[in-house]
This record gives C-alpha cells, sequence and structure tokens, in this order.
C-alpha cells in the first residue's frame, strides 16, 4: 500500500525538493503552504506522516503540531520538523512541541530519506 505523507511548506522550492524525493521513492504527497489547513488536510487525507516547516509566515509549525497532537483522530500521526533553526537546544524545544523527529535545512538527501524511512517502514 502506498504511505502518504502531509508535507507543510511555504517555501515552493523546498515543497517542490519534497515532493520530488519523496515521490521518486513511491511515496504519495498532500502538500500545503498554509498550516491553518493542516487539520482538515490530515482528517481527509489520513497521511502516514507528516513534516512540518517550523517556520511557516501565518502561525508556528510548533503550534500546529501541538493542535495535532491534541486531536484525539490525528495525535498519532508522526510529525518531523523540518527547520533552518538547528541550534543547540533546538532539538529539545522541537521534541517537547511534539514532533517525533526533525530534519535541519538544507536538508542531506540521504539523511531525509533516512528520517522519513524510519517513520514509514
Amino acid at each position: 500500500m502506498t504511505k502518504t505523507v502531509l508535507v507543510v511548506e511555504d517555501n515552493e522550492l523546498n515543497m517542490k525538493l519534497f515532493h520530488d524525493l519523496l515521490e521518486a521513492h513511491g511515496i504519495q504527497t498532500v502538500q500545503t503552504r498554509n498550516g491553518h489547513d493542516v487539520l482538515e488536510i490530515a482528517r481527509r487525507e489520513k497521511p502516514d506522516l507528516i513534516l512540518m516547516d517550523i517556520q511557516l509566515p501565518e502561525v508556528s509549525g510548533l503550534d500546529v503540531t501541538r493542535w495535532l497532537k491534541d486531536d484525539a483522530e490525528l495525535k498519532h500521526i508522526p510529525v518531523i520538523a523540518v527547520t533552518a533553526f538547528a541550534m543547540k537546544g533546538d532539538e529539545q524545544k522541537i521534541r517537547e512541541g511534539g514532533c517525533e523527529d526533525y530534519i535541519s535545512k538544507p536538508i542531506s538527501v540521504t539523511h531525509f530519506m533516512e528520517v522519513i524511512g524510519k517513520y514509514l517502514n
């Protein structure tokens, strides 16, 4: 059965990169640039994993992750944070925010697929 990843990313180039990498590995993507749409899309599409940009323009990706984790229907979906802010202490903040893992930008394709694979296999 084909796995589905919900990609929440406001940068068009990153969105295309994530989509192309996942699709090349046989993984379907559903995409949004708007954090406010994530819960509705997740309920409708039932993704196996969510890739969450932490720096969204209208709402923090960590806030969106908290909304997901507070929702009985959606809290089981693993969330991987994607962030350009991988400073010391950020991993702890990201995990405390409800994310199961994180990938720092700029991404390493090998590491990106390893982290994704850990949650989809």
